[in-house]
């Protein structure tokens, strides 16, 4: 946990950093990168969360095929939305209004390294290795944020969104540090049993649909923003959203731990509710903090982190926070059941999700229309997930009764 703080704060220095430094114009590019980048670990978290939870359940010869055929088909996934990146620079320019396409063309190399990493990690986190899962974030983190400052510094005759680009891609392979080399063999076919192979597609299927749900949640407001608005106030907007964000970011540590945690809780016949009680609780208190401090001192905190050149998006920095806090509440109870194995919050997740992007469609005129919309969005999720909370609970003292 500790690690995880660190990482999240490093990251969050690399952004604000990139603000400061580049000023809104420039920082719209940059935090289009890092939503790519985001959207990436999406994506890329439906490996890491699969061979959590497997990891966790199968053992001996059964992992050691599953370990392989998942490495295979990620570093398949990753080559391929690679290419399709590098292929549609052009077109992903035009659509997000940015300087270059190469920025496109350099991120797209490191693609199919970030989903191997992801594997990797994966292993780490459901066999509890917590040391090595914090190398490897670590490593991934101090790496991007040096390498792009000393870029940014040093050169001089490219774009800033081409080396900060250069300085995501090169992240990743410090992010395999330590790679767990042991059961991996490539030249070796790999088979796994009809039923536990059923089992994991029906997890995978499940859990990708979720992430694409967080995808479009957590980052389509910043594309369509991007695609929308100027790129003076898409930089503006990008600033207010790093910050609302801190409330997902500390959120997602509580994640990592609550997903082995109640797969092992499940496979050993205890209750899990209460490990699901105790992280809601830490992100409403923390939650509520961060929209207090937001709401009395907009200003204050905007100047200290991006500089006066922000400062005008302060009155909806409050607002943002509470979309964020919403969806970091609904998200705790989504990743509960998917750990479970239930399919209703990712459906639910997903609805909203799209709800969310049609509201955004149509409600675009100002900055303040955006985050209103999410507000609604996320607040209806949350009362869906609530009900369902209630509904499993309810269900489950029957069947024990």
């Amino acid at each position: 946990m500790i690690s995880v703080i660190i990482v999240n704060g490093g990251n969050y220095l690399y952004n604000l950093l990139l603000g400061r430094i580049l000023g809104p114009e420039e920082f719209a590019d940059a935090a289009l990168l890092i939503t790519f980048l985001l959207v990436l670990s999406f994506v890329a978290m439906t490996f890491q969360l699969s061979t959590a939870k497997f990891s966790v359940i199968f053992e001996k010869e059964i992992f050691k095929s599953f370990i392989n055929i998942t490495y295979k088909y990620s570093s398949i996934t990753g080559i391929i939305f690679g290419v399709l990146m590098i292929v549609f620079s052009k077109q992903l320019q035009a659509i997000f209004n940015t300087q270059s396409s190469t920025m496109f063309i350099l991120f797209g190399i490191g693609v199919p390294i970030y989903f191997i990493m992801s594997v990797n990690r994966g292993v780490f986190q459901g066999s509890k290795k917590f040391d090595s899962l914090a190398i490897t974030y670590q490593g991934e983190m101090i790496s991007r944020l040096t390498i792009t400052l000393i870029l940014i510094y040093t050169i001089t005759t490219f774009q800033s969104s081409v080396l900060v680009a250069s300085g995501i891609a090169i992240s990743f392979l410090f992010g395999l540090i330590p790679f767990r080399s042991r059961d991996i063999e490539v030249t070796k076919k790999h088979k796994l049993p009809k039923a536990e192979s059923k089992y994991i597609t029906k997890f995978f299927i499940l859990t990708a649909f979720y992430e694409l749900t967080q995808i479009i949640i957590n980052n389509s407001d910043i594309l369509m923003v991007k695609h929308y608005f100027e790129t003076y106030e898409a930089g503006l907007y990008a600033s207010l959203a790093l910050i609302g964000r801190v409330v997902y970011f500390v959120a997602w540590m509580f994640v990592m731990l609550l997903l082995p945690k109640v797969v092992q809780k499940q496979k050993d016949g205890e209750s899990h509710a209460p490990i699901l009680f105790k992280y809601v609780l830490y992100i409403t208190l923390l939650s509520a903090a961060i929209v207090l401090g937001c709401f009395l001192f907009p200003e204050f905190v905007i100047n200290i982190m991006f500089g006066p050149e922000y400062i005008s998006v302060a009155p909806l920095l409050w607002k943002y926070a509470i979309a964020t806090s919403l969806f970091a509440i609904s998200n705790i109870f989504a990743y509960y059941f998917l750990s479970l194995d239930q399919y209703i919050p990712v459906i639910l997740s997903a609805l909203l999700g799209i709800s969310q992007v049609v509201l955004i469609i149509f409600f675009h005129n100002t900055l303040s229309e955006v985050v209103i919309m999410q507000i609604i969005a996320m607040a209806i999720l949350l009362t869906f997930q609530l009900f369902f909370f209630i509904s499993y609970q309810k269900l489950s003292k029957k069947e024990l009764n």
